[in-house]
């Protein structure tokens, strides 16, 4: 027998994380081409700044950073927003430059780093470029075959590719000085001003006049290497979906270069010592559930409530011709809060409109639902019940959120303990579990933006149902789904039984559709004969045209600043009028809430509004919510996040809007209109940013994109949309709920790179809260699959909100934006914010 050879350790890289919304592209591309361990250390980690990043590390602190490096074989600073010059946008990145000589290791800067590095040598600088390039793909120049090699050229063997850029600011080491009879030779040339750097590649931009420039070629520095030093660097990123892989060639190249300077020059690496940086992929929820000093599993009441669930579920045919809504008024009329996941669209419109939506979820008996409400900032959760088979228990109980760690570690326990296994193919989406909402600003908190305190109210950020009791429509099958999920042992009820009948009852009728019935009592007329008193009028305030178009200017300037690739702005307008969803006081043969109604002369209640707005304009995410104290009517047609029992994952990130008309009828016309740079640059950005978040809970190699900048038709607009998918490991406890914890809040309604551009928007929006707009509405099932839309083309009211007449009015708030990059206008970006507003208000002027 051979004796069995032993296996090398993997080599490692340490990535210096700058919070880019890109830097789990990059770790996963390091993983999957080199077969390297990644480990990624913050910028500003505490370990190194404990003081806060603006202060300067002592000599202790220093130390423990040379003895961090000595465990790599190199290092990647990574991309970021900001200025190389400025210490809380570099952190602990500019003292891998002043390294002594006997602590050097070989290091790749990328866009920031690559920018740092050129900032660190004698003579470089970094200045704006004339016009900033984010998300545009260019031709890489570099050497080839056109000059004699060089040593440590990591282009070499490389033939020509395209690359991502995204970057207001150049590395300049002295090429605007040069002549352009001498610029083919000279550009390879080390500058007089800069003479520590060699180029190795540019991209040369063709530019109009303008903004103090002459027309002509803007020389933009793409690669350079160290004379003396194993440093290298590239502005570009080798790690967008766009990026050719002809360009991973590069990344080879520098670590066999990296790797043959460290063994010309004896250096080894350290196996033991103490360990700053963390893995490249996040632990899931499940796992950081460890014992600590206080027990999580305390006995309580909702700790064992609805355990050992078990199935019960019958199908019966769907009634042909009866919408979804009035499946809803026939099996719970008198339902004080709803949730209803509607795919409005299921049915083929007459324009051919996209017609995703399959499935719609009815959840039902939310009065014995348990409810989990945790308003962002609090150290604690809040679990209700309102009643039990019937009786009023009215139960509440704070659950101190340092026993799990965050709050979506212990929707993730609760779900776990309540899991059940599903053998065989997937009939219905969802069996029971949490419905519900998550607000934009929880996704603040998640990625670490510090909210105001105190916050002017307390209403809950994250607020789901575990719904026990639910309808599920197939609209494909043509079957509703009735179903309960019970505790094993419980006593048999009846409710299968009756909402089965009741189905069967509404298919052998012939009732209307209520959206179109005229005895509506909920629906007043059109045109009044009588104007109101001015209490009981409608007065709307939508954004002034001016101060949004400033809004917009301000974005371009944080954009070309560096501080951002793209923001996406938004506005709110809002809707004070009577109130319109009364819930009169019960009488003694009244045990339950009546169901929300329109007071006699009033305007339409909620639910009318919601009825009203999926007739005009459908959508496959459609939702109604009335959980207390929140209402949210919506007409999203972007899906957030999807994941299936084995942890598939998909994301649809939708940049790119043109609004149907005359000029844009069809889908070749909106594909001629969208198919441009700005709009194909502004879903690039979000897809590699989606990209990022699936990749820190997926790790290397698990995530991949199709259908790239595709077209598609809705009732109204024209969206361009691109799917992410990942898998999800299949050890160490993931689930669906670390993809939603990791992605929050929606790139889409954030920008790039993700955290400072939150920061940027919410100075520049005032610092007023978005709410349920921006959030995601869904579902997460005890199979494990789940489904999650963002919040747009919706309206939202809370219930301590009030207009000027105290608690006779109401406040309905409909947000609405787009994405600003440098090249936006502002009127264009002000007329994308008025079309997408234009049809959730619209319900306001037909039904009011």
């Amino acid at each position: 027998m051979q004796p069995r050879q032993q296996q090398l350790p993997r080599k490692r890289i340490l990535f210096l994380d700058a919070y880019d919304s890109f830097s789990n592209n990059i770790t996963s591309l390091l993983q999957t081409l080199l077969d390297v361990e990644v480990s990624v250390l913050h910028i500003d980690s505490p370990s190194l700044f404990p003081l806060g990043i603006d202060s300067t590390p002592d000599e202790e602190a220093k130390s423990r950073f040379v003895k961090e490096l000595a465990r790599y074989d190199a290092v990647v600073c990574g991309p970021g927003p900001g200025n190389p010059g400025n210490q809380r946008d570099v952190g602990v990145m500019r003292f891998i430059w002043e390294l002594e000589e006997g602590n050097v290791l070989p290091v790749l800067g990328i866009c920031l780093g690559f920018q740092s590095l050129v900032n660190s040598c004698q003579g470089g600088q970094v200045k704006r470029l004339r016009r900033g390039l984010h998300g545009m793909v260019r031709t890489i120049i570099h050497r080839m075959d056109s000059v004699a090699p060089v040593e440590g050229d990591i282009f070499a063997g490389v033939n020509g590719f395209k690359a991502t850029l995204y970057h207001s600011l150049c590395g300049h080491i002295g090429q605007e000085g040069i002549d352009q009879q001498e610029w083919e030779e000279a550009r390879w040339q080390p500058q007089d001003r800069c003479p520590e750097l060699l180029p190795l590649a540019w991209v040369e931009e063709q530019r109009e006049e303008g903004e103090g420039f002459e027309a002509g070629t803007e020389r933009i520095l793409m690669a350079v290497k160290h004379r003396t030093k194993p440093f290298w660097g590239v502005q570009y990123h080798p790690e967008s979906v766009c990026t050719e892989e002809e360009g991973n060639k590069i990344i080879v190249n520098w670590f066999e270069e990296a790797l043959g300077w460290n063994q010309k020059h004896k250096r080894t690496t350290l196996v033991d010592g103490h360990n700053l940086a963390e893995a490249a992929i996040k632990p899931s929820l499940l796992s950081q559930l460890t014992p600590s000093g206080e027990p999580r599993a305390s006995g309580q009441w909702w700790e064992k409530f609805e355990s050992d669930p078990v199935l019960r579920s019958v199908s019966v045919p769907l009634p042909r011709g009866i919408p979804v809504p009035d499946i809803v008024e026939a099996v719970d009329p008198d339902a004080s809060e709803r949730i209803i996941l509607d795919s409005a669209n299921a049915a083929p419109a007459k324009s051919n409109a996209d017609v995703r939506g399959r499935y719609s979820i009815i959840a039902a008996g939310l009065d014995e639902a348990l409810r989990l409400e945790y308003h962002a900032g609090d150290d604690y959760a809040t679990t209700k019940l309102k009643a039990v088979g019937g009786m009023s228990v009215n139960l509440s109980q704070q659950v101190p959120i340092a026993r799990y760690g965050s709050i979506w570690a212990l929707i993730a326990a609760f779900q776990d303990a309540r899991h059940i296994d599903v053998e065989g193919p997937e009939t219905t989406p969802f069996l029971g579990g949490f419905m519900g909402y998550v607000t934009y600003e929880q996704g603040l908190m998640d990625i670490g933006i510090n909210l105001d305190h105190p916050r002017p109210h307390h209403r809950p950020d994250v607020c789901l149902s575990w719904i026990t009791k639910s309808i599920v429509i197939d609209h494909l099958a043509g079957v509703v789904h009735v179903q309960h999920l019970r505790s094993s042992g419980s006593e048999e009820d009846t409710w299968l039984e009756k909402t089965t009948g009741k189905l069967l009852t509404l298919q052998n009728t012939q009732r209307r559709p209520s959206f179109n019935s005229k005895k509506d009592n909920t629906q007043l007329p059109q045109t009044p004969t009588k104007r109101r008193p001015s209490r009981s009028t409608t007065s709307i305030q939508t954004p002034l045209t001016k101060e949004y178009e400033d809004k917009v200017r301000l974005c371009q300037e944080h954009i070309a600043a560096g501080e951002s690739y793209e923001l996406c702005l938004t506005d709110q307008t809002t809707i004070t009028r009577p109130l319109s969803d009364v819930q009169p006081p019960l009488s003694p043969t009244q045990p339950k809430h009546p169901r929300l109604s329109s007071s006699p002369a009033t305007r339409p209640n909620s639910w009318s509004l919601f009825k009203h707005l999926r007739t005009r304009q459908p959508a496959p995410f459609a939702s109604y919510l009335r959980l207390h104290p929140a209402t949210l009517v919506s007409a999203s047609p972007e899906r957030f996040l999807t994941y299936d029992r084995q942890g598939k994952c998909s994301m649809r990130p939708m940049k790119g809007t043109v609004r149907k008309s005359d000029i844009c009828s069809t889908l070749s016309q909106a594909e001629n209109i969208l198919h441009v740079p700005k709009e194909e640059a502004e879903n690039l950005m979000i897809v590699d940013l989606v990209r990022h978040d699936l990749h820190s809970i997926c790790g290397a190699g698990n995530v991949t994109v199709r259908d790239l900048l595709k077209v598609e038709e809705y009732q109204s607009v024209f969206q361009m949309i691109t799917v992410v998918e990942g898998q999800l490991p299949r050890q160490g406890g993931y689930g669906g709920l670390d993809a939603l914890a990791r992605a929050l809040p929606p790139g889409s309604m954030t920008g790039a790179p993700k955290r400072r551009s939150c920061e940027i928007l919410r100075g520049v929006e005032g610092g007023r809260e978005r709410g349920l707009y921006s959030g995601v509405v869904g579902y997460h099932c005890v199979s494990g699959r789940g489904d999650w839309s963002v919040t747009i083309r919706s309206l939202f009211r809370w219930d301590d909100e009030v207009g000027r007449e105290g608690g006779e009015e109401e406040v309905w708030r409909i947000g609405a934006g787009g994405a600003v990059t440098i090249l936006s206008t502002e009127v264009g970006e002000r007329e994308e914010m008025f079309t997408k507003l234009a049809g959730p208000l619209r319900v306001f002027g037909e039904v009011c």
